[in-house]
């Protein structure tokens, strides 16, 4: 009798943290989408929207290299050591052939 009055509890409670959650994410996507648009973040002077974009264009190109990098790392992990040792001397061969052209 005891264990059906605990499992009866736990069930009621889950119903009611069931819909506690869900109108609390109810509630934050409906904040979240009926805001109106910063009117700080929009650019007052063309000099400021440069900036931004600048600024914008260098934060893309350090992810860009930092994502080439690791494509990097990932391609030299994945080789042998004799397919290391093969490309390493085709760049150098490369080199010294575009040197003497």
């Amino acid at each position: 009798m005891y264990f059906h009055a605990v499992v009866y509890i736990m069930c009621k409670n889950m119903k009611f943290k069931t819909i506690i959650l869900f109108l609390l994410l109810l509630t934050g996507a409906s904040l979240s989408s009926c805001g109106a648009k910063n009117p700080a973040a929009t650019p007052a002077t063309v000099e400021e929207a440069e900036a931004q974009i600048a600024k914008k264009q260098k934060k893309d190109a350090k992810a860009a290299a930092k994502g080439k990098k690791a494509a990097e790392k990932r391609y030299w992990k994945m080789q042998s050591k004799e397919a290391k040792k093969s490309i390493k001397r085709n760049k150098r061969r490369q080199k010294q052939n575009a040197r003497r052209r």
